[in-house]
């Protein structure tokens, strides 16, 4: 790390953020509607058309964390941090088959969460309290993690002092940049991190380009990279008595490698960050082309994880394994570029982050506060009730990042993935059949959600005694592997097992207030119940 604040890449850094910050109060200017309801707030007034979407959306699932985290996982134990790609590219093909029958049912009865559909769905607003809570507890640890790559970018950059500077100085950056974004987002909701993603994404597909082709040829090519990543896993950890990682899975690992990528991929689109850039979109066909542009972004992705090991050839050394790419680039590139590209992590926090804290607010105003406080709530009063939680879950993310240690952030993240699977039976499930009955369904949440947390619980790893990572034996199989995979496989079992005992015990099953039809209904279909304003309809893309 060179010593002291780089100058010329901290100057490029704050150009990048200044602009893309006046972007962020200018969105509230784009296609502004004249009512204020989650619609156009937390929705973007359901406008928005294929290639907003697939910013949108690729810059909700592709991170400054994922930007930071998976050549970090490269970087630390080799090849099986290549999960990230596989699921990347498994998940297209299942969301192709269910995301489009969910903007078509959301958009016909005007929802905005994926728990007002399940409680429509289901007639049970139990169920649909379970997926909301959980939601915003899987987002709140995301969210943090946002902050920690920009302050990953801080640290190389070396803004804000030393480990002895006042707390104040040091996390001050930190702090104005969540005050901006904070300010951006209660301003402009869901507009203003839809249009930054142009800049974010541009900006990550110029820094890989370039890495990609630039560092390889610094170091020798990539022979010499993978030669010198190859050598460099095979050294025995004193920690673990064990080699550091392996270029190539090692057979004991194959199980642990495939569950959590399977598990992954169905995780990621029951997030609400991801619904919510889902419905934005203005008709099923943006959602089915979406599924088939998007995965250009796992290409990136690909591309991305191989600075990992260009971290390795290059010898950078660091006690965070999060700074390993941050400190490739200040190393390798000039010190100009090297600002563009902290720009590209840093933005790419912003973007996510605003979107997840827009989903975490939508989900309580809609299923929490509405729901069981005042149900008589106006669509303005919804609004400005979700503007204040916004600010709120990004207050709790920024305490977790300022007073906890960065790993525990990143193992309640993966602590959150095993818990939002547990709500793919009653969303997805709900989407092709009603056959599940709402209390099995509640029941295998619980048991998915206990079991999860039980058993990550007591896995440990070398700095913690719990929570030390998201893999344990199966059981019945012997075998390591995912444990949300796990939980959901039992979750399953017991919501078929539960509902053919209640159906026969002809327990309630709750009003369904969806029709067959509404599930392929779109944008120009009567009957619609969401009327946007004329702002927004047939404004150009």
């Amino acid at each position: 790390m060179k010593d002291g604040v780089n100058g010329v890449a901290l100057a490029v850094f704050i150009f990048f953020f200044l602009a893309v910050t006046v972007m962020g109060f200018l969105a509230s200017r784009w296609r502004r509607a004249e009512s204020e309801s989650l619609d156009e707030w937390g929705l973007g007034g359901r406008s928005f058309g294929t290639w907003v979407t697939w910013f949108l959306l690729g810059g909700d699932l592709y991170t400054a964390y994922t930007f930071v985290a998976v050549p970090a996982a490269i970087y630390a134990a080799g090849a099986a941090g290549f999960f990230a790609v596989p699921y990347t590219i498994l998940v297209y093909p299942l969301i192709f088959t269910f995301l489009p029958r969910l903007w078509s049912v959301s958009h016909k009865h005007g929802y905005v969460t994926t728990s007002d559909f399940v409680r429509g769905r289901f007639g049970s607003k139990g169920l649909s309290l379970a997926v909301a809570v959980t939601g915003i507890l899987a987002t709140m640890p995301y969210i943090a993690l946002q902050l920690v790559g920009i302050q990953a970018v801080l640290d190389v950059m070396g803004v804000g002092g030393g480990e002895n500077t006042n707390w104040f100085i040091k996390d001050l950056p930190l702090l104005i940049a969540f005050g901006v974004l904070a300010a951006y987002t209660y301003s402009s909701g869901l507009r203003a991190p839809a249009l930054i993603a142009f800049v974010k994404d541009t900006l990550i597909y110029l820094v890989i380009a370039v890495a990609i082709i630039y560092i390889p040829i610094k170091l020798g090519g990539f022979d010499d990279i993978f030669a010198k990543a190859g050598d460099a896993f095979a050294q025995i950890n004193p920690v673990t008595d064990k080699p550091r990682g392996a270029l190539v899975p090692a057979e004991m690992g194959q199980w642990g490698y495939a569950t959590l990528a399977l598990g992954s991929a169905l995780a990621l689109f029951m997030y609400p960050h991801s619904i919510t850039a889902t419905l934005s979109s203005r008709s099923r066909d943006v959602i089915r082309r979406n599924t088939t542009i998007l995965p250009l972004y796992s290409l990136m992705l690909g591309l991305l994880a191989l600075l990992g090991f260009m971290a390795i050839a290059a010898g950078i050394k660091v006690q965070n394994g999060q700074l390993a790419i941050p400190q490739l680039f200040e190393t390798m590139f000039p010190d100009w570029f090297a600002g563009v590209a902290f720009a590209a992590i840093g933005i790419g926090a912003l973007v996510p982050a605003a979107i997840m804290s827009i989903a975490a607010a939508n989900l309580f105003t809609r299923n929490i506060y509405k729901d069981f406080i005042k149900p008589d709530a106006t669509p303005a009063q919804e609004t400005k009730v979700s503007k204040l939680v916004s600010l709120l879950v990004k207050v709790g993310a920024l305490v977790f990042v300022l007073t906890m240690d960065k790993t525990v952030a990143i193992n309640f993240q993966l602590l959150g993935g095993i818990w939002i699977l547990q709500t793919l039976p009653a969303l997805v499930g709900g989407l092709f059949t009603r056959w599940f009955h709402r209390w099995a369904l509640l029941a295998g949440w619980a048991v998915g959600m206990i079991y999860g947390t039980a058993a990550a619980y007591g896995v440990a790893s070398p700095t913690q005694k719990h929570f030390g990572g998201s893999s344990a034996e199966i059981p019945g199989i012997g075998e390591i592997g995912y444990i949300g995979l796990t939980a959901f496989v039992l979750n399953v079992v017991v919501t078929v097992v539960l509902t053919f005992v209640l159906r026969a015990a002809k327990a309630p099953e709750g009003v369904d207030e969806t029709s067959p039809s509404d599930y392929t209904a779109d944008s120009g279909d009567p009957g619609v119940k969401v009327e946007l304003p004329s702002a927004t309809v047939g404004a150009g893309h």
